[in-house]
């Protein structure tokens, strides 16, 4: 049995990989490189990957290939149709992220809701020791406490983030992108009913042809003056173009994102005009990536691994 992890950095040099050893052959690849991908995995029973397009192109040659493993929930990457026609069964890992992207939620909150860079700032640049008074509160901040609350993809993640809202007294409501979603906890809206009237959204939906700009500039414009956007779906879900243009224009009170349409960040990116810390935050898709996580997200690999050559099916995912 050989096993390939094709993107190893993608998970951290951190993580423990030992479990692997267990089922053969383990070789490891830190980073994709395009023109030998197809030779590194010719050989290969079991695949391990993120991010590689798997399609004709790169499997026609794995005589071997019986499994790909995905280090992750999501699934664009793969062509279905060709690798269900080979007989190669695909998995991913799901959920194992749900309490890092829920923290990191509300980091990029805080960090705008609080204003929290210009304080920091003001007491690093020694304005705060020529104070006369022990506090400062020129630029506002207000509770979270009784501000509207919406969420775009009700899932584990989001059900996590509405949790939470909910225990710092805010009024959650939410948006189901695929139109079926029902929750007897939360009260589901209409799309321009919760951009009109959140005070906070946070997107925590997949990207698919529903959700691709779901984000755009009538959605912008519905937005309070004073409200925030959170994205930690996927990058594509907002239109970055206008996104840049409200930021400049000062129409929405701010944006936190730890994903984008182009990772790593496009050299022409037009959020990278926007230089206000106070209003955009950008993390470079970290949300998920807490030690825990990534851990986590190994071990679901191996469990995956593990049910495959036991004859179970485990995470197995088909289109």
């Amino acid at each position: 049995m050989k096993i390939v992890f094709m993107e190893a950095d993608t998970l951290g040099k951190d993580v423990d990989l030992s479990a692997f050893d267990a089922f053969g052959e383990v070789v490891v690849y830190g980073k994709s490189v395009p023109g030998e991908n197809a030779a590194r995995i010719r050989e290969a029973d079991i695949i391990i990957v993120n991010k590689i397009l798997l399609n004709r192109e790169l499997l026609e040659e794995c005589s071997r290939l019986r499994l790909i493993c995905l280090t992750a929930t999501g699934t664009n990457n793969v062509d279905f149709p060709y690798v269900t026609g080979r007989g190669i069964r695909v998995t991913n890992v799901s959920n194992y992220s749900t309490d890092s992207v829920a923290q990191h939620t509300f980091a990029l909150l805080f960090y705008l809701y609080e204003k929290l860079y210009f304080y920091d700032r003001y007491v690093k640049s020694g304005e705060y020791v020529k104070c006369d008074i022990f506090s400062k509160f020129d630029v506002h901040f207000n509770e979270l406490a009784g501000k509207r609350f919406g969420i775009v993809g009700l899932g584990n993640i989001g059900r996590r983030v509405a949790g939470i809202a909910k225990a710092f007294g805010c009024d959650v409501v939410y948006y189901s992108t695929s139109g079926t979603h029902n929750d007897a906890e939360y009260r589901r809206v209409d799309r321009e009913t919760l951009f009109r009237e959140s005070d906070i959204i946070s997107i925590h939906a997949p990207l698919n042809d529903t959700t691709r700009n779901f984000v755009g500039e009538l959605e912008l414009s519905w937005m309070k003056k004073d409200a925030i956007l959170l994205n930690l779906g996927r990058g594509p879900i907002v239109d970055e173009q206008a996104l840049a243009r409200v930021l400049l224009n000062g129409s929405i009170g701010g944006v936190g994102l730890d994903v984008l349409s182009a990772e790593p960040m496009a050299a022409n990116s037009p959020l990278l005009a926007i230089q206000d810390s106070t209003r955009l935050i950008i993390t470079p898709h970290i949300g998920w990536a807490t030690v825990e996580a990534r851990q986590r997200c190994v071990d679901e690999v191996a469990k995956n691994i593990e049910a495959y050559l036991s004859g179970q099916k485990r995470n197995c995912v088909t289109k």
